[in-house]
């Protein structure tokens, strides 16, 4: 159970992070905040928040989580690093962008544990 709570945990920090990060780019203007954007951006965070809290311990949470760490884990890699350039501003914008990596790097792994032990409780019946 105590897997269940840090998966949860991490995962909602997963994507508070990512709303601040997604706002840095809009305030910044590294992306544009049009009607089919803001759509898919409530998209995203509405299946991210469902499956964190309403499926978790299920196989189906696990998967929403892998794919959501999987993803938060990879934006630091493939972000086109073109934020603010000056000291003050810029530190919080590549700090969140590292925490944002750490914390879906994290969610994936227990997300991956999570899954692996539903697959061995069902071949042990």
């Amino acid at each position: 159970m105590k897997q269940n709570v840090s998966l949860t945990v991490a995962s909602l920090l997963t994507i508070v992070l990512f709303t601040v990060h997604l706002a840095h780019d809009f305030i910044y203007g590294l992306d544009a905040m049009t009607r089919a954007g803001t759509f898919t951006f409530l998209a995203i965070v509405l299946v991210s928040t469902y499956g964190t809290l309403e499926l978790a311990g299920r196989r189906l949470g696990y998967v929403v989580t892998l794919l959501l760490g999987l993803l938060a884990a990879g934006l630091p890699v493939l972000h086109h690093v073109g934020g603010p350039r000056s000291a003050g501003r810029g530190f919080f914008f590549v700090w969140t962008l590292l925490a944002l990596g750490t914390t879906g790097a994290l969610g994936a792994v227990l997300s991956l544990r999570g899954l692996w032990s539903t697959f061995r409780r069902r071949e042990a019946r």
